[in-house]
């Protein structure tokens, strides 16, 4: 670097003050060009200027940056959207359906989560705890998706087929593991067969003498006795129908040890139908049933196509009365007794499984009538609820005839190692829990 040398201006003035001079003046400093040279304030100025054009370039550049970075932040949301949309539209869980830990809440636990976040909620309900088994299998099912409860979910997901009857959980009933659903299971007979003996006739409804004992009336609370004269009664009107898809269900203890499947052109489903709908009637609710055996009904049967079969029944029912507020398509669980049994107060009742599709565009209607029922029959029969479950299309029929009404629900009553008098005990119970919120939603209407 050259080194820059003062010269003394001949007047005697300070280098600064002639620096300070105007610059086109008389006085201008005659070491300007050699300022010039070597790198004065004109050339500041310049590589000032030169360093703002820099500095508004960057801001030019980051800004786009932000801006691409915007709308790809907005795109990626959008798509991301648009997929949990439509996975909830097509996966087997739907919008409201809860699987692992959330479906293991009880209701206490939920209620001490709110307390820690809102102060000054105080929930009523007797605090629980989560047992090591439901966090265990919690962390299964999320870590690999295998259910410990379902053995066949280890190769469930690479073996097309083995998951084709999954259920996943909608509310959480107090009557037992929540890991185990239900499940369906056809026949393994041939439904034809064998019906030269009695065909063409009709399956039989049940009579007093086919009815074993159920202590009706007694301390339980079982619907029994007939109401007093002048009670409350829809009279005429029928709202309350009771059909069965799968009407052939039975149950191993009722066929026999030498029973090969657990179905039954007599000794089936359509017993315990016809001891709802009866409850029903004594309780003031009129209701009718359908005990239409298929397999003869049907030229050409098959039972996978039971539903299209009793769309059929459900349509006749619904133009025949005006007034139906709940239609109950009554089944037999096809799980072992262990997941299908409670005991209340020393007697031995068959659990209730609730079934929603979600193939039906407005299932949300029929989930909430099932969970009125539910919370019922909790609240007087602790224990005989396995909850509600739901089924999309990718999982099986999942419509079940739900959308031709909103008061629509599929109830599966105990297992095939249940007993009919088990089946029946529930079936009064049921009528007691429908007949309740039916006769409490009419006085909240004639209060209106």
């Amino acid at each position: 670097m050259m080194k820059q040398t003062w010269m003394k201006p001949m007047n005697g003035a300070s280098p600064l003050k002639e620096l300070r001079q105007d610059k086109g003046g008389e006085h201008a400093s005659p070491m300007r060009p050699l300022m010039l040279e070597h790198g004065g304030k004109p050339d500041d100025n310049g590589r000032n200027r030169h360093r703002s054009g820099d500095k508004l370039r960057s801001i030019l550049v980051t800004g786009r940056a932000y801006v691409a970075m915007s709308l790809s932040s907005m795109l990626f949301f959008i798509v991301l959207g648009v997929a949990i949309a439509w996975y909830g539209t097509n996966s087997d869980i739907g919008s409201t359906g809860m699987k692992g830990i959330a479906a293991s809440l009880s209701s206490g636990f939920f209620g001490d989560m709110l307390e820690m976040e809102m102060p000054a909620f105080q929930s009523s309900l007797e605090s629980e705890s989560l047992s090591g088994k439901e966090v265990g299998a919690f962390l299964m099912r999320t870590l690999t998706d295998i259910n410990p409860a379902r053995p066949e979910s280890l190769v469930a997901s690479q073996m097309a087929g083995m998951s084709d009857n999954r259920y996943f959980l909608i509310r959480k009933g107090a009557g037992g593991d929540v890991e185990v659903g239900p499940r369906d299971h056809p026949p393994t007979y041939d439904p034809l067969a064998g019906l030269h003996e009695d065909e063409g006739e009709a399956v039989t409804s049940g009579t007093d003498e086919e009815q074993p004992a159920t202590n009706e009336g007694g301390e339980d609370g079982e619907t029994g006795a007939p109401p007093d004269k002048g009670a409350v009664s829809t009279g005429k009107s029928k709202v309350v129908f009771v059909y069965h898809s799968h009407n052939r269900e039975s149950w191993y203890p009722e066929l026999g040890a030498d029973a090969k499947d657990a179905t039954s052109k007599t000794t089936n489903i359509t017993l315990v139908g016809k001891r709802l709908a009866d409850k029903l009637e004594e309780l003031g609710v009129g209701s009718m049933h359908s005990d239409t055996d298929y397999p003869t009904a049907i030229k050409d049967y098959r039972w996978e196509l039971s539903y299209k079969y009793s769309l059929k029944t459900v349509k006749e029912a619904l133009a025949s009365s005006d007034d139906l507020k709940f239609m109950f398509d009554i089944h037999r669980d096809s799980q072992k007794r262990e997941y299908t049994t409670v005991d209340i107060n020393g007697k031995s009742y068959a659990q209730v499984y609730f079934i929603i599709g979600h193939r039906n565009p407005d299932w949300k209607e029929n989930e909430k009538v099932a969970a009125k029922i539910h919370e019922a029959l909790e609240k007087e029969y602790p224990g005989i609820s396995r909850g509600i479950w739901g089924k999309t299309a990718n999982t099986g029929n999942a419509e079940y005839n739900q959308s031709q009404s909103p008061g629509n629900v599929l109830v599966e009553i105990g297992g095939v190692e249940n007993t009919l008098e088990e089946s029946y005990l529930t079936a009064d119970a049921l009528a007691k829990a429908v007949s309740s919120i039916y006769w409490e939603a009419e006085k909240v209407s004639g209060e209106e």
